[in-house]
């Protein structure tokens, strides 16, 4: 899964000191078989600098997308140490996103609108599989925490006689200080896929 990934990321990550990416990223390193485990959507993962590799740990088989393992070494390598600031704001507010996200970089949040429609209940019960905590927001929203620096919410509306169904991901406004457009890309489309998932 991690062919996707350049060698010279990992690379960029095995000449940091571990130390430094620990407390940045909030995440533990092995220093006998040089790994790095971090947590990411409630999972922990073990990311090998000098192997080039991510695996994860334990049971679950659960195919992701490669873009996952893509944040993954990216958040390890620009993450930094500052506190999320709890202010919500969609792609386009983000400096050049209004140009950025669309077309092949569009926020395929269609993959969610399509799998639940108007049913509300059956949103907020993949919601709750997913580890969301309910927001006060749309119709209904969930916080789902990506990674200790990077929570994102779900937002998402019914549909009525005028307007489909409508799905939108938002993010924490210092995610920009963390991740590069196309990453948050990368990130927002293993969102939409997970939640638009049709089982587990």
């Amino acid at each position: 899964m991690t062919n996707y990934i350049d060698k010279i990321h990992f690379q960029e990550l095995a000449k940091q000191i571990p130390a430094d990416v620990c407390r940045r990223a909030i995440c533990k390193y092995d220093d006998v078989k040089k790994f790095y485990t971090l947590s990411v959507w409630g999972e922990e993962y073990a990311i090998y600098p000098h192997e080039f590799k991510i695996d994860r740990i334990g049971k679950n088989v659960q195919s992701l997308h490669d873009y996952l393992y893509l944040f993954m070494i990216h958040y390890l390598l620009k993450s930094k140490e500052i506190d999320i600031s709890r202010k919500w704001i969609s792609e386009k507010d983000i400096l050049g996103g209004t140009t950025f996200f669309r077309g092949p970089h569009a926020i395929p949040t269609h993959l969610i609108s399509k799998r639940f429609g108007n049913n509300i209940k059956e949103f907020r019960k993949r919601c709750e599989q997913l580890h969301g905590m309910p927001l006060d927001l749309a119709d209904v929203a969930y916080r789902f925490e990506i990674t200790a620096h990077i929570p994102v919410a779900a937002l998402y509306w019914e549909g009525d006689e005028e307007f489909l169904p409508e799905a939108k991901i938002l993010y924490d406004k210092t995610i920009t200080e963390h991740l590069a457009s196309d990453i948050i890309f990368a990130l927002a489309v293993e969102i939409c896929t997970r939640l638009g998932r049709p089982h587990g």
